[in-house]
């Protein structure tokens, strides 16, 4: 049960501190804080240029809470450091698109190119998954569709090879690699126009962004106040005509 508390309630609370990734994410967080600041809500988002120490950050304390993951990166989080860290509401689908590198579309693609992915496993089986879905690759059936490698792939007839690349670098790295894929806030912050993509995820993406807390404050009545506002009529709106349909609000 969601609750709803009073907006004079909020007067003299604290600040709620929400971590996010920096690009759009941030930018809709902001659009949302302003309207909580309306009824006395003071929210202030803490923007990490290193999205790997994010979870950290609120398991330590430091955030309330988060705005920038799916729930097959926050599961790995969760399996590898034993964070106490639980999804709440979902919030956007952010899509991952394939990027034209030195291959300008997919059906001159190269026997051999090179295509780079994020080298972090959950980002680097959502690439793997969309790469199947435009018809490059196929995984094998019977694997963790959450965690594939490109060990797990069973038909490669173009003989791709595959260069696990940080994230946040990929974008640079286009001009050395055949094709790229790439998370849309890297690809914004760089400059790409994600309708230019070769392939692009849409709203039935199983990676849809999350909302997360730590356990013993995920009934924070700030928090749930401020989801409530940022899942409403206004924020979409501003989500919609602002990113064009490259971002995709959940509700």
């Amino acid at each position: 049960m969601v609750l709803s508390v009073p907006a004079t309630s909020f007067a003299t609370s604290t600040p709620l501190k929400i971590g996010v990734s920096a690009g759009p994410y941030g930018e809709i967080l902001d659009f949302a804080a302003k309207i909580a600041d309306q009824e006395g809500l003071k929210v202030e988002i803490v923007e990490f240029t290193e999205w790997t120490v994010i979870n950290a950050a609120l398991q330590s304390g430091d955030i309330d809470a988060n705005n920038f993951q799916h729930i097959p990166y926050l599961n790995a989080q969760i399996s590898a450091r034993g964070y106490d860290i639980v999804p709440l509401q979902p919030s956007i689908v952010v899509p991952m698109g394939i990027y034209a590198g030195r291959a300008k579309d997919l059906d001159t693609l190269p026997d051999g190119a090179t295509i780079g992915i994020p080298n972090d496993p959950t980002n680097s089986a959502r690439a793997l998954k969309l790469l199947e879905l435009a018809g490059l690759i196929r995984l094998k059936p019977d694997i963790d569709q959450d965690a594939a490698s490109p060990l797990d792939i069973a038909d490669n007839p173009r003989h791709l090879r595959f260069s696990e690349i940080d994230a946040a670098q990929l974008p640079r790295t286009l001009p050395d690699i055949d094709l790229g894929v790439i998370t849309l806030n890297y690809a914004v912050l760089a400059g790409l126009d994600p309708k230019a993509a070769l392939k692009l995820e849409d709203e039935t993406s199983h990676w849809t962004l999350v909302w997360a807390a730590r356990r013993d404050r995920a009934q924070d009545a700030r928090l749930v106040r401020f989801i409530e506002i940022y899942r409403s009529a206004p924020v979409r709106d501003f989500v919609l005509e602002r990113f064009k349909g490259s971002i995709l609000p959940t509700w």
